[in-house]
Protein backbone atom coordinates (compact mmCIF):
# COMPACT_ATOMS: atom_id res chain seq x y z
CA UNK A 1 0.00 0.00 0.00
CA UNK A 2 1.06 3.63 -0.38
CA UNK A 3 2.04 5.21 2.93
CA UNK A 4 0.19 8.41 1.96
CA UNK A 5 -2.99 6.40 2.61
CA UNK A 6 -2.13 6.28 6.32
CA UNK A 7 -3.58 8.98 8.61
CA UNK A 8 -1.18 11.90 9.05
CA UNK A 9 -1.65 12.08 12.83
CA UNK A 10 -0.94 8.35 13.07
CA UNK A 11 2.34 8.71 11.18
CA UNK A 12 3.47 11.60 13.36
CA UNK A 13 2.71 9.63 16.52
CA UNK A 14 4.53 6.54 15.27
CA UNK A 15 7.60 8.56 14.31
CA UNK A 16 7.78 10.00 17.81
CA UNK A 17 7.12 6.59 19.35
CA UNK A 18 9.65 4.56 17.34
CA UNK A 19 12.45 7.01 16.71
CA UNK A 20 15.25 5.28 14.78
CA UNK A 21 13.00 2.28 14.01
CA UNK A 22 10.43 4.42 12.25
CA UNK A 23 11.81 4.03 8.69
CA UNK A 24 11.77 0.23 9.03
CA UNK A 25 8.23 0.38 10.39
CA UNK A 26 7.11 2.58 7.51
CA UNK A 27 8.78 0.30 4.95
CA UNK A 28 6.81 -2.68 6.28
CA UNK A 29 3.65 -1.17 4.82
CA UNK A 30 4.99 -1.82 1.33
CA UNK A 31 5.28 -5.54 2.06
CA UNK A 32 2.54 -8.12 1.69
CA UNK A 33 0.77 -9.09 4.95
CA UNK A 34 1.89 -12.40 6.45
CA UNK A 35 -0.72 -15.12 6.86
CA UNK A 36 -0.68 -17.42 9.85
CA UNK A 37 -1.99 -20.88 10.65
CA UNK A 38 -2.47 -22.41 14.10
CA UNK A 39 -2.58 -26.20 14.22
CA UNK A 40 -5.52 -27.29 16.37
CA UNK A 41 -3.92 -29.72 18.80
CA UNK A 42 -7.35 -30.72 20.10
CA UNK A 43 -7.72 -32.73 16.89
CA UNK A 44 -4.24 -33.52 15.61
CA UNK A 45 -0.66 -33.52 16.82
CA UNK A 46 1.45 -30.76 15.30
CA UNK A 47 4.05 -33.29 14.11
CA UNK A 48 1.42 -35.34 12.29
CA UNK A 49 -0.02 -32.25 10.61
CA UNK A 50 3.41 -31.09 9.48
CA UNK A 51 4.32 -34.57 8.25
CA UNK A 52 1.39 -34.43 5.82
CA UNK A 53 3.23 -31.62 4.04
CA UNK A 54 0.06 -30.02 2.64
CA UNK A 55 1.10 -26.39 3.05
CA UNK A 56 4.41 -24.47 2.92
CA UNK A 57 4.95 -23.49 6.56
CA UNK A 58 7.58 -21.86 8.76
CA UNK A 59 7.49 -21.39 12.57
CA UNK A 60 6.27 -18.04 13.85
CA UNK A 61 8.53 -18.16 16.89
CA UNK A 62 5.52 -16.92 18.86
CA UNK A 63 3.43 -20.03 19.57
CA UNK A 64 4.68 -23.61 19.35
CA UNK A 65 1.77 -24.75 17.19
CA UNK A 66 1.69 -21.48 15.23
CA UNK A 67 3.10 -21.21 11.71
CA UNK A 68 3.49 -18.79 8.81
CA UNK A 69 2.28 -19.63 5.35
CA UNK A 70 5.39 -19.00 3.26
CA UNK A 71 3.46 -19.05 -0.03
CA UNK A 72 -0.04 -18.08 -1.06
CA UNK A 73 -2.44 -21.03 -0.82
CA UNK A 74 -5.61 -20.30 -2.81
CA UNK A 75 -8.92 -21.11 -1.09
CA UNK A 76 -7.20 -22.55 1.97
CA UNK A 77 -10.32 -21.79 4.01
CA UNK A 78 -12.17 -24.39 1.92
CA UNK A 79 -9.58 -27.11 2.41
CA UNK A 80 -11.16 -30.23 3.98
CA UNK A 81 -8.64 -30.11 6.86
CA UNK A 82 -9.84 -26.58 7.64
CA UNK A 83 -13.49 -27.65 7.44
CA UNK A 84 -12.66 -30.52 9.80
CA UNK A 85 -11.15 -28.07 12.29
CA UNK A 86 -7.55 -29.28 12.09
CA UNK A 87 -6.25 -25.74 11.79
CA UNK A 88 -7.33 -22.15 12.24
CA UNK A 89 -6.20 -19.25 10.05
CA UNK A 90 -4.94 -16.57 12.42
CA UNK A 91 -2.98 -13.37 12.10
CA UNK A 92 0.52 -14.42 13.29
CA UNK A 93 1.15 -11.76 15.93
CA UNK A 94 -2.31 -12.42 17.44
CA UNK A 95 -0.95 -15.78 18.62
CA UNK A 96 1.03 -13.89 21.27
CA UNK A 97 -2.06 -13.72 23.49
CA UNK A 98 -2.33 -17.50 23.81
CA UNK A 99 1.43 -17.75 24.30
CA UNK A 100 1.27 -15.32 27.24
CA UNK A 101 -1.84 -16.85 28.84
CA UNK A 102 -0.16 -19.95 30.28
CA UNK A 103 -3.35 -21.99 30.08
CA UNK A 104 -3.12 -25.57 31.35
CA UNK A 105 -5.60 -28.49 31.40
CA UNK A 106 -8.13 -28.19 34.20
CA UNK A 107 -8.20 -24.40 34.42
CA UNK A 108 -11.30 -22.21 34.32
CA UNK A 109 -10.83 -19.70 31.49
CA UNK A 110 -12.91 -16.70 30.36
CA UNK A 111 -12.45 -15.10 26.96
CA UNK A 112 -14.42 -11.91 27.49
CA UNK A 113 -14.36 -10.36 23.99
CA UNK A 114 -14.00 -13.56 22.03
CA UNK A 115 -15.36 -13.27 18.46
CA UNK A 116 -14.47 -14.52 15.91
CA UNK A 117 -12.88 -17.20 18.12
CA UNK A 118 -9.18 -17.55 17.32
CA UNK A 119 -7.98 -16.93 20.86
CA UNK A 120 -10.80 -19.05 22.36
CA UNK A 121 -9.83 -21.87 20.00
CA UNK A 122 -6.24 -21.71 21.21
CA UNK A 123 -7.44 -21.65 24.83
CA UNK A 124 -9.60 -24.74 24.21
CA UNK A 125 -6.63 -26.54 22.66
CA UNK A 126 -4.41 -25.73 25.63
CA UNK A 127 -7.11 -26.91 28.04
CA UNK A 128 -7.08 -30.26 26.22
CA UNK A 129 -10.70 -31.03 27.00
CA UNK A 130 -10.25 -30.55 30.76
CA UNK A 131 -11.53 -27.63 32.83
CA UNK A 132 -13.95 -25.04 31.47
CA UNK A 133 -13.90 -22.28 28.87
CA UNK A 134 -16.47 -19.49 28.77
CA UNK A 135 -16.30 -17.60 25.47
CA UNK A 136 -18.31 -14.41 25.44
CA UNK A 137 -19.18 -11.87 22.76
CA UNK A 138 -21.51 -8.97 23.46
CA UNK A 139 -22.62 -8.49 19.81
CA UNK A 140 -25.20 -11.23 19.05
CA UNK A 141 -24.30 -11.79 15.37
CA UNK A 142 -20.61 -12.02 16.21
CA UNK A 143 -21.46 -14.41 19.05
CA UNK A 144 -23.04 -16.75 16.49
CA UNK A 145 -19.79 -16.71 14.49
CA UNK A 146 -17.90 -17.45 17.70
CA UNK A 147 -20.13 -20.45 18.46
CA UNK A 148 -19.62 -21.78 14.93
CA UNK A 149 -15.85 -21.41 15.22
CA UNK A 150 -15.67 -23.35 18.48
CA UNK A 151 -17.96 -26.02 17.05
CA UNK A 152 -15.65 -26.51 14.05
CA UNK A 153 -12.56 -26.56 16.28
CA UNK A 154 -14.18 -29.26 18.42
CA UNK A 155 -14.27 -27.62 21.86
CA UNK A 156 -16.13 -30.04 24.13
CA UNK A 157 -15.78 -28.19 27.45
CA UNK A 158 -16.87 -24.68 26.46
CA UNK A 159 -19.93 -22.46 26.69
CA UNK A 160 -20.62 -19.50 24.42
CA UNK A 161 -22.55 -16.51 25.76
CA UNK A 162 -23.61 -13.11 24.46
CA UNK A 163 -23.51 -10.72 27.40
CA UNK A 164 -21.95 -7.47 28.53
CA UNK A 165 -18.75 -7.56 30.61
CA UNK A 166 -20.75 -6.24 33.57
CA UNK A 167 -23.22 -9.13 33.27
CA UNK A 168 -20.36 -11.64 33.15
CA UNK A 169 -18.76 -10.01 36.21
CA UNK A 170 -22.01 -10.25 38.18
CA UNK A 171 -22.51 -13.91 37.24
CA UNK A 172 -18.94 -15.08 37.88
CA UNK A 173 -17.28 -13.19 40.74
CA UNK A 174 -13.72 -14.35 41.60
CA UNK A 175 -14.00 -17.66 39.76
CA UNK A 176 -11.72 -17.80 36.71
CA UNK A 177 -8.05 -18.76 36.70
CA UNK A 178 -7.33 -16.88 33.46
CA UNK A 179 -9.35 -14.09 31.85
CA UNK A 180 -8.47 -13.09 28.29
CA UNK A 181 -9.38 -9.53 27.33
CA UNK A 182 -8.60 -9.08 23.65
CA UNK A 183 -10.08 -5.64 23.76
CA UNK A 184 -11.88 -3.76 21.00
CA UNK A 185 -9.34 -1.15 19.87
CA UNK A 186 -8.50 1.46 17.24
CA UNK A 187 -7.03 -1.30 15.06
CA UNK A 188 -3.79 0.40 14.02
CA UNK A 189 -2.24 -3.03 13.59
CA UNK A 190 -4.76 -3.75 10.85
CA UNK A 191 -3.96 -0.71 8.67
CA UNK A 192 -1.86 -2.69 6.21
CA UNK A 193 -4.79 -4.88 5.17
CA UNK A 194 -7.96 -3.12 6.33
CA UNK A 195 -8.98 0.08 4.56
CA UNK A 196 -11.94 0.56 6.91
CA UNK A 197 -9.62 0.64 9.94
CA UNK A 198 -7.55 3.38 8.28
CA UNK A 199 -10.63 5.36 7.31
CA UNK A 200 -12.25 5.20 10.75
CA UNK A 201 -9.10 6.09 12.72
CA UNK A 202 -8.81 9.40 14.56
CA UNK A 203 -7.32 10.71 17.79
CA UNK A 204 -10.86 10.90 19.15
CA UNK A 205 -11.42 7.24 18.27
CA UNK A 206 -8.22 6.28 20.12
CA UNK A 207 -9.41 8.13 23.23
CA UNK A 208 -12.86 6.51 23.06
CA UNK A 209 -11.32 3.05 22.72
CA UNK A 210 -9.09 3.67 25.74
CA UNK A 211 -12.11 4.59 27.86
CA UNK A 212 -13.98 1.48 26.74
CA UNK A 213 -10.96 -0.70 27.48
CA UNK A 214 -10.76 0.70 31.03
CA UNK A 215 -14.40 -0.25 31.58
CA UNK A 216 -13.92 -3.76 30.21
CA UNK A 217 -10.82 -4.34 32.34
CA UNK A 218 -12.67 -3.16 35.45
CA UNK A 219 -15.34 -5.81 34.85
CA UNK A 220 -12.74 -8.47 34.02
CA UNK A 221 -10.94 -7.83 37.33
CA UNK A 222 -14.04 -8.88 39.26
CA UNK A 223 -14.10 -12.33 37.63
CA UNK A 224 -10.51 -13.35 38.51
CA UNK A 225 -9.82 -15.57 41.49
CA UNK A 226 -6.90 -14.92 43.80
CA UNK A 227 -3.71 -16.15 42.15
CA UNK A 228 -5.32 -15.86 38.72
CA UNK A 229 -4.51 -13.52 35.88
CA UNK A 230 -5.88 -11.20 33.22
CA UNK A 231 -4.21 -11.43 29.81
CA UNK A 232 -4.86 -8.10 28.08
CA UNK A 233 -4.17 -7.66 24.38
CA UNK A 234 -4.88 -5.32 21.47
CA UNK A 235 -3.99 -5.11 17.80
CA UNK A 236 -3.08 -1.43 18.00
CA UNK A 237 0.09 0.61 18.65
CA UNK A 238 -1.47 3.47 20.62
CA UNK A 239 0.19 3.91 24.05
CA UNK A 240 -3.14 5.11 25.48
CA UNK A 241 -4.68 1.74 24.68
CA UNK A 242 -1.69 -0.39 25.67
CA UNK A 243 0.81 0.64 28.35
CA UNK A 244 -1.53 3.45 29.38
CA UNK A 245 -4.41 1.01 29.88
CA UNK A 246 -2.17 -1.20 32.02
CA UNK A 247 -0.96 1.75 34.10
CA UNK A 248 -4.49 3.03 34.70
CA UNK A 249 -5.69 -0.45 35.63
CA UNK A 250 -2.88 -1.07 38.12
CA UNK A 251 -3.42 2.35 39.70
CA UNK A 252 -7.06 1.42 40.33
CA UNK A 253 -6.45 -2.21 41.37
CA UNK A 254 -3.70 -2.59 43.97
CA UNK A 255 -4.34 -6.34 44.22
CA UNK A 256 -2.92 -6.83 40.70
CA UNK A 257 0.71 -6.69 39.55
CA UNK A 258 2.30 -6.66 36.11
CA UNK A 259 3.83 -10.06 35.33
CA UNK A 260 4.57 -9.69 31.60
CA UNK A 261 4.26 -7.08 28.86
CA UNK A 262 5.53 -6.83 25.30
CA UNK A 263 4.82 -5.38 21.86
CA UNK A 264 5.09 -6.86 18.40
CA UNK A 265 5.59 -4.57 15.39
CA UNK A 266 5.24 -5.54 11.72
CA UNK A 267 8.86 -4.52 10.96
CA UNK A 268 10.40 -6.64 13.72
CA UNK A 269 8.13 -9.68 14.11
CA UNK A 270 5.82 -11.74 11.90
CA UNK A 271 2.33 -10.35 11.45
CA UNK A 272 0.58 -7.01 11.72
CA UNK A 273 1.47 -6.11 15.27
CA UNK A 274 0.10 -6.82 18.75
CA UNK A 275 0.35 -5.77 22.39
CA UNK A 276 0.09 -8.25 25.27
CA UNK A 277 0.22 -7.83 29.05
CA UNK A 278 -0.32 -10.38 31.81
CA UNK A 279 -1.71 -8.98 35.06
CA UNK A 280 -1.58 -11.28 38.08
CA UNK A 281 -4.00 -11.03 40.99
CA UNK A 282 -2.69 -11.56 44.49
CA UNK A 283 -4.28 -13.46 47.34
CA UNK A 284 -6.29 -16.67 47.36
CA UNK A 285 -9.92 -15.52 47.18
CA UNK A 286 -12.18 -17.88 45.29
CA UNK A 287 -15.96 -18.03 45.09
CA UNK A 288 -17.24 -21.48 44.14
CA UNK A 289 -20.11 -21.91 41.68
CA UNK A 290 -22.99 -24.27 42.25
CA UNK A 291 -23.84 -26.67 39.44
CA UNK A 292 -26.50 -25.60 36.96
CA UNK A 293 -29.42 -28.02 37.45
CA UNK A 294 -30.05 -30.10 34.33
CA UNK A 295 -32.15 -33.18 33.63
CA UNK A 296 -30.14 -36.33 32.78
CA UNK A 297 -30.90 -37.80 29.36
CA UNK A 298 -32.05 -41.38 29.91
CA UNK A 299 -34.09 -41.68 26.74
CA UNK A 300 -34.02 -45.11 25.08
CA UNK A 301 -33.72 -43.62 21.58
CA UNK A 302 -30.56 -41.74 22.58
CA UNK A 303 -29.08 -44.82 24.25
CA UNK A 304 -29.82 -46.87 21.12
CA UNK A 305 -28.16 -44.26 18.93
CA UNK A 306 -25.01 -44.27 21.07
CA UNK A 307 -24.79 -48.05 20.98
CA UNK A 308 -25.21 -48.17 17.21
CA UNK A 309 -22.93 -45.25 16.32
CA UNK A 310 -20.01 -45.54 18.75
CA UNK A 311 -17.68 -48.38 19.68
CA UNK A 312 -16.40 -46.15 22.50
CA UNK A 313 -18.93 -43.52 23.64
CA UNK A 314 -18.05 -39.84 24.07
CA UNK A 315 -16.64 -38.83 27.44
CA UNK A 316 -19.13 -37.26 29.83
CA UNK A 317 -22.81 -37.53 30.62
CA UNK A 318 -25.82 -36.51 28.54
CA UNK A 319 -28.44 -34.05 29.75
CA UNK A 320 -31.67 -32.77 28.24
CA UNK A 321 -32.13 -29.09 27.53
CA UNK A 322 -35.63 -27.59 27.79
CA UNK A 323 -35.93 -27.47 23.97
CA UNK A 324 -35.44 -31.24 23.61
CA UNK A 325 -31.77 -31.21 22.61
CA UNK A 326 -29.29 -33.49 24.31
CA UNK A 327 -25.97 -32.05 25.44
CA UNK A 328 -22.89 -34.02 26.52
CA UNK A 329 -20.96 -32.53 29.45
CA UNK A 330 -17.71 -33.71 30.99
CA UNK A 331 -18.31 -31.57 34.07
CA UNK A 332 -21.30 -29.77 35.53
CA UNK A 333 -21.99 -26.32 34.09
CA UNK A 334 -21.61 -23.39 36.52
CA UNK A 335 -24.83 -21.85 37.77
CA UNK A 336 -23.66 -18.39 36.68
CA UNK A 337 -24.79 -19.28 33.17
CA UNK A 338 -28.43 -19.29 34.29
CA UNK A 339 -28.85 -15.53 33.99
CA UNK A 340 -26.98 -15.13 30.69
CA UNK A 341 -27.86 -15.63 27.04
CA UNK A 342 -26.22 -18.98 26.27
CA UNK A 343 -25.74 -19.90 22.61
CA UNK A 344 -24.07 -23.26 23.17
CA UNK A 345 -22.53 -25.40 25.89
CA UNK A 346 -20.67 -28.69 25.95
CA UNK A 347 -21.31 -30.91 22.92
CA UNK A 348 -24.77 -30.63 21.39
CA UNK A 349 -25.37 -34.29 20.55
CA UNK A 350 -28.71 -33.93 18.79
CA UNK A 351 -32.43 -33.72 19.37
CA UNK A 352 -35.20 -36.05 20.49
CA UNK A 353 -38.13 -36.05 18.06
CA UNK A 354 -41.16 -38.33 18.44
CA UNK A 355 -39.35 -41.28 20.00
CA UNK A 356 -36.34 -41.02 17.72
CA UNK A 357 -32.98 -39.31 18.09
CA UNK A 358 -31.55 -37.09 15.35
CA UNK A 359 -27.84 -36.38 15.78
CA UNK A 360 -26.29 -32.94 15.27
CA UNK A 361 -23.38 -31.94 13.05
CA UNK A 362 -21.63 -30.58 16.17
CA UNK A 363 -21.40 -34.08 17.65
CA UNK A 364 -19.29 -35.29 14.76
CA UNK A 365 -16.96 -32.28 14.85
CA UNK A 366 -16.39 -32.35 18.60
CA UNK A 367 -13.20 -33.62 20.20
CA UNK A 368 -15.33 -35.67 22.60
CA UNK A 369 -13.03 -38.67 23.00
CA UNK A 370 -15.43 -41.23 21.51
CA UNK A 371 -14.67 -43.75 18.75
CA UNK A 372 -17.08 -44.24 15.86
CA UNK A 373 -18.29 -47.72 15.00
CA UNK A 374 -18.84 -46.84 11.33
CA UNK A 375 -16.87 -44.41 9.20
CA UNK A 376 -16.68 -43.45 5.55
CA UNK A 377 -13.10 -42.24 5.11
CA UNK A 378 -11.75 -40.21 2.17
CA UNK A 379 -8.50 -38.52 1.27
CA UNK A 380 -8.57 -34.73 1.24
CA UNK A 381 -8.47 -34.59 -2.56
CA UNK A 382 -11.05 -37.33 -3.22
CA UNK A 383 -13.78 -36.03 -5.59
CA UNK A 384 -16.35 -38.10 -3.69
CA UNK A 385 -15.57 -36.19 -0.49
CA UNK A 386 -15.87 -32.92 -2.38
CA UNK A 387 -19.30 -33.93 -3.64
CA UNK A 388 -20.36 -34.85 -0.12
CA UNK A 389 -19.18 -31.49 1.25
CA UNK A 390 -21.22 -29.79 -1.47
CA UNK A 391 -24.35 -31.50 -0.13
CA UNK A 392 -24.70 -34.50 -2.42
CA UNK A 393 -25.50 -38.10 -1.47
CA UNK A 394 -22.57 -40.37 -2.32
CA UNK A 395 -21.97 -44.13 -2.65
CA UNK A 396 -20.88 -46.14 0.39
CA UNK A 397 -20.44 -49.77 1.38
CA UNK A 398 -23.53 -51.94 0.89
CA UNK A 399 -22.90 -53.38 4.35
CA UNK A 400 -23.09 -50.03 6.10
CA UNK A 401 -26.35 -49.08 7.80
CA UNK A 402 -27.48 -46.10 9.84
CA UNK A 403 -25.62 -43.00 10.96
CA UNK A 404 -21.89 -42.95 10.37
CA UNK A 405 -19.04 -40.46 10.59
CA UNK A 406 -17.60 -39.05 7.38
CA UNK A 407 -13.87 -38.55 7.82
CA UNK A 408 -11.02 -36.97 5.91
CA UNK A 409 -7.94 -39.11 6.46
CA UNK A 410 -9.47 -40.37 9.73
CA UNK A 411 -10.56 -36.92 10.98
CA UNK A 412 -14.35 -36.41 11.29
CA UNK A 413 -15.78 -33.71 9.05
CA UNK A 414 -19.50 -34.49 9.29
CA UNK A 415 -21.90 -37.39 9.09
CA UNK A 416 -24.35 -39.16 6.85
CA UNK A 417 -26.91 -41.95 7.01
CA UNK A 418 -26.15 -45.11 5.05
CA UNK A 419 -29.07 -46.80 3.27
CA UNK A 420 -28.64 -49.49 0.59
CA UNK A 421 -25.18 -48.39 -0.52
CA UNK A 422 -26.00 -44.67 -0.49
CA UNK A 423 -24.72 -42.22 2.10
CA UNK A 424 -27.43 -39.63 2.59
CA UNK A 425 -26.02 -36.19 3.30
CA UNK A 426 -26.36 -34.47 6.70
CA UNK A 427 -24.00 -31.54 6.19
CA UNK A 428 -26.00 -28.44 7.26
CA UNK A 429 -26.94 -26.31 4.27
CA UNK A 430 -25.12 -23.28 5.60
CA UNK A 431 -21.85 -25.24 5.84
CA UNK A 432 -21.84 -26.82 2.41
CA UNK A 433 -19.00 -25.80 0.10
CA UNK A 434 -18.00 -26.31 -3.52
CA UNK A 435 -14.32 -27.21 -3.77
Amino acid sequence: MNTFELPKDFLQRMQAQLGADYPAFLASYNEEPRRGLRINTLKTAADAFLAAGLFPLAPTGILEEGFLLTENVPSIGKHPFHLAGLFYLQEPSAMATAAAAGIRPGMRVLDLCAAPGGKSGAAAAHLGGEGFLLSNEIVPNRAKILASTLERLGAANAAVTSASPKEIAAAFPEWFDVVIVDAPCSGEGMFRKDEAARREWSLEHVAACAQRQDNILASAAKTVRGGGAIVYSTCTFSPEENEGAVERFLAAHDDFTLAHMHRLYPHSSPGEGHFVARLRKGGTKFKAQEALPLKPCKDAAYASFLKDTFSTPPKGDAFLLPDGRAVILRNALPKGLAGLRVLSSGVIAGELKKNRFEPAHSLFLAAHGGTYAKTADFSHDDPTLHRFLAGEAVPCSENMRGYCAVTVQNHPIGFGKAVDGILKNHIPKGLRVNL
